[in-house]
């Protein structure tokens, strides 16, 4: 193989996170709908009969599918079947920027208009036990409090310290999470929902 011909496998690729294939891929959507006038967040409460984080405050999404013809869609999807309202009663759908976890998930966050009425949407009982809103205004007036999550890095039993400078003293770069909470009547919104939510907010 000469130079050319190397460099030719690189050519027109478009990149992507590195390791990516390993992570589960998700999409939500951060919905707005107008209640009484007045722009609206809307937010679920999962099945208490869930396997996965029950009774938690979360945006509709889940995992992107084969079907899907992309993230957008896979958002639109869910939160369709999740709501119990039809995808053409969603619009205005916008990407905000993507998380890619220390848990080995890539979430692609979208905020998009709900074009219905509270009282008309039917939530999908085996996936949602509520639905309820809260007021932008008063999100964004609310700064959410910060708590540190500190990542402890621990290398597995046999690992090859001796192949490495500083053995085991080696002075692993271990990161830090700030953990948002927003507080709205009796509800905690915390977590993944909280941190979109909190990126939505200072990208206004």
């Amino acid at each position: 193989m000469d130079m050319n011909e190397l460099l030719m496998r690189f050519k027109d690729r478009a990149p992507k996170v590195l390791g990516s294939e390993t992570f589960s891929e998700y999409a939500i959507l951060l919905p707005l709908i107008e209640v009484e006038d007045e722009i609206h967040v809307l937010f679920e409460v999962r099945s208490l009969k869930m396997r996965r984080q029950p009774g938690e405050i979360c945006f509709p999404g889940g995992r992107i599918d084969r079907s899907d013809s992309d993230e957008r869609a896979a958002a639109l999807r869910e939160t369709s079947e999740e709501l119990g309202i039809a995808e053409k009663a969603i619009s205005d759908i916008h990407p905000l920027d993507y998380i890619v976890s220390p848990f080995g998930t890539i979430i692609y966050p979208y905020v998009g208009k709900l074009n219905i009425l509270f009282e008309d949407m039917r939530p999908n009982p085996a996936e949602v036990e509520e639905v309820f809103t809260a007021p932008l205004s008063y999100l964004r007036e609310k700064e959410p409090e910060l708590y540190t999550i500190k990542f402890k890095m621990e290398p597995e039993e046999g690992f090859p310290y001796k192949q490495i400078p500083g053995g085991e003293n080696y002075e692993w770069q271990a990161r830090n999470m700030k953990e948002h909470f927003y507080y709205y009547e009796d509800k905690v919104i915390w977590g993944l929902t909280a941190r979109v939510l909190n990126h939505f907010i200072k990208l206004l």
